[in-house]
């Protein structure tokens, strides 16, 4: 166990917003976890968990202690006629990931490509992209209770997830460190081609209804597409997708489309109807639009961007004016997806 005192966040976050935690414990295993719970002062003080910093916006300096988890590691667990299961840190980069079971012939996750963050965070947000969800691929996790220091195991059903949502984000908020994560990547493969760009790249490619991509193919154009939307974090800060695309009832958007035909809108297994927020964002007029150095990314509404030394508190100026903007229009409320600390 590694432990830091008054330690800079901005290289911790991939906004690259200013704070300080006043401290910081490298978590690498278990082990490190148990000897935070069984410290005579760490133990009984808040928890606040940070893996990638990619799903974060520091508004303010972090006086809980911060839990750092670095945990990493990579194996096939199990092989089975219906699927592979593999395991990995829950400080693995998730993208490291994605390109190792590739690398191992294992497919499965190449919609997920390009995705940051670490795969302890994977299942907190339960993340997704291109058709795909975490959650479709899951099979275990283990975590430690950081009022015990016990281990437990926890399945599918147990981590009751949700759209960008899980029991992680809820009952658990802070009172379980995720340490390692399996997946299910099922046999035989099928490509997961739902989505309209890898759709459009199919038909770009000349594959046709019964010749389809391979993984590696579907996983370069999911790179693809997310480097010509999407701003790397390395050149520009930002915490990706800045809002949750809303649900709402097939009145809801029949009501949306009578006023705005052109509403970008996805049917859901419910009934219910998946609409783009960047294209609600987009509407309003907030393209590019920015509050001191927090702006709304040109090539899409969705993400907002640090343009060079934001601060949290402008970042949240932007995202509230385009919540009441969008909900003055749209009657939406708009969800952010990362954590606000």
């Amino acid at each position: 166990m590694h432990i830091e005192t008054a330690i800079s966040l901005r290289d911790c976050n991939t906004f690259g917003l200013p704070a300080t935690a006043a401290t910081l414990v490298r978590i690498t295993s278990e082990a490190d976890v148990r000897q935070v719970v069984n410290h005579p002062e760490l133990g009984p003080a808040p928890k606040f968990i940070l893996g990638g910093g990619s799903n974060v916006v520091f508004t303010r300096d972090v006086t809980a202690c911060l839990l750092k988890v670095e945990i990493t590691g990579l194996r096939v667990v199990e092989e089975r006629a219906d699927a592979v299961i593999v395991e990995a840190g829950a400080g693995v980069r998730w993208h490291d990931l994605v390109a190792w079971t590739l690398g191992q012939g294992l497919p499965g996750l190449e919609n997920l490509a390009l995705i940051p963050g670490t795969v302890g965070a994977a299942p907190v947000q339960n993340i997704g992209a291109y058709g795909l969800e975490l959650a479709d691929r899951f099979d275990s996790l283990d975590a430690v209770d950081l009022i015990s220091g016990r281990s437990v195991t926890l399945d599918r059903a147990r981590c009751r997830f949700g759209y960008r949502d899980s029991v992680f984000k809820r009952e658990l908020a802070g009172k379980s460190l995720i340490t390692r994560v399996r997946l299910r990547l099922p046999r035989p493969w099928q490509p997961v081609l739902e989505y309209l760009d890898l759709q459009r790249k199919c038909e770009e490619a000349g594959f046709i209804e019964g010749r389809l991509p391979g993984a590696r193919q579907v996983f370069d154009w999911v790179c693809e597409i997310r480097r010509a939307k999407l701003p790397d974090p390395a050149v520009i800060g930002n915490a990706g997708s800045f809002f949750k695309n809303p649900v709402v009832s097939l009145e809801q958007c029949r009501d949306i489309i009578a006023r705005d035909p052109h509403l970008v809108h996805y049917p859901m297994d419910d009934g219910q109807f998946k609409l783009a927020a960047g294209w609600l964002i987009d509407a309003c007029g907030w393209k590019g639009k920015s509050v001191g150095a927090a702006a709304v990314y040109e090539k899409q509404a969705l993400v907002l961007v640090n343009r060079g030394g934001a601060s949290g508190g402008e970042v949240m100026t932007l995202a509230r004016a385009i919540q009441e903007s969008v909900y003055g229009r749209f009657g939406i409320r708009l969800e952010p997806e990362p954590i606000v600390v």
